[in-house]
């Protein structure tokens, strides 16, 4: 079974401008980075294969990477980003699917935690935009916190068919040890099956200088119960990741975080489920 990283980025701020990126915080990775910077970190982790997804609310960034994964052996699926809320998100996703690097798209996400209305998930437009993701069979990436976690727990039980991937386990307060309403709404999100989760992301939200397996292993633990093995896929959330650990760092502050697993369901959390889930093959190339 192929090893692969669910969630990886690619970006070049001399291209591009990266609202999130603002801050001193971020110079560590604010410069370029792309496939030659990563396939070292790839061969030393055993990984065989890893979903690049996107860093802007930009069909020309999707664009872009759908043409570099293409390109790239490493990256069998790109999770891109189209205008939910617009008339044309269907022909805007048939643009993308029926283009010469199409078949690369395999799931779509936004910055949902960067609205200002908590309750986005809910709009009937954003809804409208969530069907159309359906009809095409492509996975739905949330990228939330847990503020908004009822309206992706209401929009998941609206579309059961869609493949809906939960990132970077919606970014709980690692760093304060406990996060209450992450905690409350959880459990209603990961009941529905058709949610996926990522353990990814969760050093960033650890004190970056001083996490230990330790800090994530309450979180993971919880997660694991909640969605079971079965629902669990790793995800480096490189180069991001770099901010507070190496990709090997994360790799390992994983591993020694899980609870005992057999090696079969290893096997999913490390590459198995991403395979279902974003219908990644090991014949693509």
């Amino acid at each position: 079974m192929q090893r692969i990283d669910a969630h990886q980025h690619f970006w070049d701020p001399a291209r591009y401008t990266y609202p999130w990126m603002a801050g001193h915080a971020m110079d560590p990775v604010r410069r370029e980075f792309g496939p030659d910077d990563l396939l070292p970190s790839l061969r030393a982790a055993r990984i065989d294969a890893t979903i690049l997804v996107q860093t802007l609310s930009s069909l020309t960034e999707t664009r872009e990477f759908l043409r570099l994964a293409a390109d790239t052996d490493a990256v069998r699926g790109v999770v891109g980003w189209v205008d939910l809320t617009s008339p044309s998100v269907g022909d805007d996703l048939d643009e993308l699917l029926d283009g010469p690097s199409g078949r690369w798209l395999v799931g779509v996400r936004h910055q949902v935690h960067d609205e200002p209305d908590p309750d986005w998930l809910r709009r009937d437009d954003v809804r409208r935009g969530l069907a159309a993701v359906q009809r095409r069979g492509l996975t739905y990436d949330l990228l939330i916190r847990a503020r908004e976690i009822p309206a992706a727990t209401d929009a998941v039980r609206r579309f059961p068919e869609l493949r809906y991937v939960l990132d970077h386990i919606a970014k709980p307060r690692i760093a304060e040890s406990r996060d209450d309403p992450w905690t409350q709404g959880m459990p209603a999100l990961a009941a529905e099956p058709n949610v996926s989760v990522k353990l990814s992301g969760m050093v960033t939200e650890a004190d970056w200088a001083s996490w230990t397996p330790d800090d994530l292993r309450p979180f993971v633990g919880r997660v694991v119960e909640w969605f079971t093995p079965q629902r669990l896929l790793f995800g480096s959330d490189w180069p991001v990741c770099l901010l507070a650990g190496s990709y090997e760092d994360v790799l390992a502050g994983l591993t020694a975080a899980l609870p005992a697993m057999s090696p079969s369901e290893l096997e999913l959390v490390f590459g198995g489920n991403a395979e279902h889930t974003y219908g990644i093959r090991d014949d693509q190339r």
